[in-house]
């Protein structure tokens, strides 16, 4: 089954909001990831240097949810009240991502097809046809 989780954008502060929400949560940060530690895309601009120590990703377990998060980026700009957040879908298998993806984004706008990722995910994001953003990730390597 499917795990849902909250994905909170923040517009350069996120490392700050995430240290806040460790110290009242307590626990570790598997993965926190800055724009300067990505790969070089084909189809995706340079980092800048403004973005280069923006956080690219960041989780932290909080019981059976994860916390996430990240930066928001000259390519993507700044986010507002109702567009800081995602939810997040990981699912159990390929298939599953596939379905929830192409049954969420009917007749919304999809702007990251699935597809395999530098980090060795299979994933997407988009906006449903509600204005609710959404992505959807399945962790190939752990499986």
């Amino acid at each position: 089954m499917a795990q849902v989780n909250p994905y909170l954008i923040f517009n350069g502060n996120c490392e700050e909001a995430f240290l806040f929400y460790q110290s009242v949560f307590g626990g570790t940060f598997p993965y926190m990831g800055k724009y300067s530690e990505m790969p070089k895309m084909d189809g995706c601009p340079e980092v800048s240097p403004a973005d280069a120590n923006r956080i690219m990703h960041v989780s932290l377990p909080i019981g059976n949810t994860i916390l996430m998060g990240g930066d928001s980026n000259a390519a993507s700009g700044d986010v507002a009240f109702g567009n800081n957040f995602h939810v997040s879908i990981n699912t159990d298998s390929k298939e599953e991502a596939d379905r929830i993806f192409n049954g969420l984004s009917a007749g919304g706008e999809p702007f990251m097809p699935m597809d395999k990722t530098f980090w060795g995910a299979y994933f997407g994001m988009f906006k449903d046809k509600f204005g609710i953003h959404w992505m959807v990730n399945f962790d190939e390597n752990e499986k």
